[in-house]
């Protein structure tokens, strides 16, 4: 389902999301009242499974609606769309925090809009890692017995603000709960418009393009090694680590707050996390990860010595490498080309680890598209250091992870918050003889 105040950008998602086969588009609506409305309209098998919702809108804001949505249907995904600056990232964190599974920053028209093919990928991505995390395994849609297929719900006319239409039912969610349960936080409530926008009558009388818009392409460097999964073995003795460091993409946010809660323990080493995300997002997901009771965050700052028991986040469009100097690690930022189609990336992280700390660098891939963070884990593990993964029943995309454990260089693969436990026993007691709990 969409929410969004603009019929165009109602339009644009859809035709987007409706070139996918898998996905169907069951409501359109123009604020967060008649997405409530909507859902209580709706046969709960008939419900979505995500919905894309816009934070600034008039009658009922995003932020307003996304409680009341997930108390109509718990077992919604709901995907904030926010602007892409820093109040639409500060939004998007709060939006998580109360409850919201993933975020989407609206492209700007500079890059492309919603034609470039990497925001496409990634809108498809997470919108079926969600769906699948909810229990729902994507293929034709089945009519319930006896039913007829209707058109998608679409924001009625003013005239008749509750005349919405039912859909074909969908097949119904297997799983109660995501994978992350969001803290009980409230977030403040954004200010709605003075007046609110017409709503659309019907979905047909939008804009259609000359030629259909197709499927949303795989990123490039998407492809995945193929083969069996092969868990590296544990070294008898593994000396103690001095970093923590940690990349992720698609679905990251909420794997990576699952993550940092689990690490409430003070920690003897730094942590420094890579997260694909724009310019202007990760200073606000620092500030949302340190929010969630371990360690203190913040964007790294070119020249920073790195202190430990303190987590770092690359800033976004800047690759973030570690140098030795003093006894400690440095921080510093640089523009070299992307690396797997990102920057920042995993991959230069985790090499200039390696070199900075002598190998002695325990790394954690967490989900994410793609293979960025391969061949820097496969450059951690030729110097002996440790690699953990993020499981794929766990992953919203099995790409990042998936691609480490088929080269066969993750010692564990569990959910996030395992990962952390292990990570955690291994600081602790890592040039004590045999790698306790790892095994």
């Amino acid at each position: 389902m969409l929410c969004d105040d603009s019929t165009t950008v109602r339009s644009a998602y859809a035709r987007l999301l409706e070139a996918d086969p898998d996905l169907q588009l069951v409501g359109s609506v123009g604020n967060g009242q008649q997405a409530i409305d909507a859902l209580m309209g709706l046969p709960r098998e008939a419900r979505p499974h995500v919905m894309l919702l816009d934070l600034e809108m008039p009658v009922m804001d995003g932020m307003t609606a996304l409680p009341l949505l997930l108390k109509t249907h718990p077992n919604l995904a709901v995907i904030v769309s926010s602007a892409q600056n820093e109040s639409g990232a500060a939004a998007a964190m709060a939006a998580m925090r109360a409850g919201a599974a993933d975020y989407v920053p609206k492209p700007s028209a500079a890059n492309g809009g919603m034609n470039d093919a990497n925001f496409r990928a990634d809108l498809v991505a997470k919108v079926k890692g969600w769906a699948r995390m909810r229990g729902f395994v994507p293929g034709p849609a089945q009519p319930a017995p006896g039913a007829a297929a209707a058109p998608p719900l679409v924001a009625p006319p003013p005239a008749a603000p509750s005349a919405a239409q039912p859909t074909v039912p969908l097949p119904a969610p297997s799983v109660s709960a995501p994978f992350v349960s969001a803290p009980s936080m409230s977030a403040p409530s954004m200010p709605a418009a003075s007046a609110p926008l017409p709503v659309p009558p019907a979905r047909a009388a939008a804009p259609q393009p000359s030629q259909p818009l197709p499927a949303a392409p795989a990123p490039p460097g998407a492809s995945l090694l193929s083969g069996p999964v092969v868990l590296r073995p544990m070294p008898a003795v593994v000396p103690k680590p001095r970093l923590l460091a940690i990349g992720s993409s698609t679905g990251g946010p909420q794997a990576l707050a699952a993550f940092v809660r689990r690490l409430s323990t003070p920690l003897p080493v730094p942590v420094v996390v890579v997260q694909h995300m724009p310019a202007g997002f990760t200073a606000m997901l620092a500030d949302h990860l340190g929010r969630l009771g371990g360690p203190p965050a913040a964007e790294a700052k070119d020249g920073e010595a790195l202190r430990p028991g303190r987590l770092y986040v690359a800033p976004g469009d800047r690759h973030l490498v570690l140098e030795g100097g003093g006894g400690g690690l440095v921080a510093r930022l640089n523009t070299d080309p992307p690396e797997n189609f990102c920057r920042p990336a995993v991959d230069p992280m985790l090499r200039s680890a390696v070199a900075a700390c002598e190998g002695r660098v325990l790394a954690v891939i967490l989900t994410g598209m793609g293979q960025d963070g391969m061949l820097g884990c496969k450059a951690v593990a030729a110097a002996g250091g440790l690699v953990l993964a993020q499981d794929e029943a766990s992953s919203v995309v099995w790409g990042m992870p998936g691609a480490v454990a088929k080269a066969g260089l993750a010692q564990f693969l569990a959910p996030p918050e395992q990962l952390a436990d292990k990570a955690l026993a291994h600081i602790g007691k890592a040039g004590h003889g045999p790698a306790g709990g790892m095994a």
